[in-house]
């Protein structure tokens, strides 16, 4: 019985390791191998994170600009701000490296859209947001997340 199990797992054992492609890369330290990611298309929710909207934000600029990094740059991405989401436009108007943030996934061609019911709810309008051009207002930022999922992007909520 002991050998027909030793035998069983060394058979699994080499059909496993002949299953790793030769010259197969680290993955700590290689990139994606050519034509591994295709064009995506890529919604991310923002809708802030407590105790520290500020951090939550850090966190979801991170994420994105790392997803661009892996595509090469192959994404086509939105972020829907509602709810706590918003407070980071507010920060941004005097928080200088949150604007360098912003500013730089949006060179990236990343697009920004605020929620207007959130807007209304906390008594704001676009002039007490960085940046924000009336274009990127949407009427509901839970509206707007299903919108985009039926026109084929990619749902994701860090």
């Amino acid at each position: 019985m002991k050998n027909m199990l030793f035998a069983v797992c060394f058979g699994i054992g080499a059909v496993l390791l002949a299953s790793v492609p030769a010259g197969a890369t680290d993955p700590m330290s290689d990139s994606a191998p050519a034509g591994y990611y295709v064009f995506q298309k890529v919604v991310y929710q923002n809708d802030g994170g407590l105790p520290d909207d500020r951090a939550y934000f850090e966190r979801l600029a991170r994420n994105i600009g790392a997803h661009i990094a892996a595509t090469e740059g192959k994404v086509e991405i939105r972020v829907v701000s509602f709810s706590g989401g918003v407070k980071a436009f507010q920060l941004a108007k005097s928080d200088a490296a949150l604007a360098a943030s912003i500013d730089g996934l949006r060179a990236k061609g990343v697009r920004f859209l605020i929620c207007r019911n959130t807007l209304k709810a906390m008594g704001l309008g676009p002039d007490d947001l960085y940046k924000v051009p009336p274009d990127d207002i949407v009427i509901s930022g839970v509206a707007e997340l299903a919108r985009l999922q039926g026109l084929g992007f990619v749902y994701i909520h860090p």
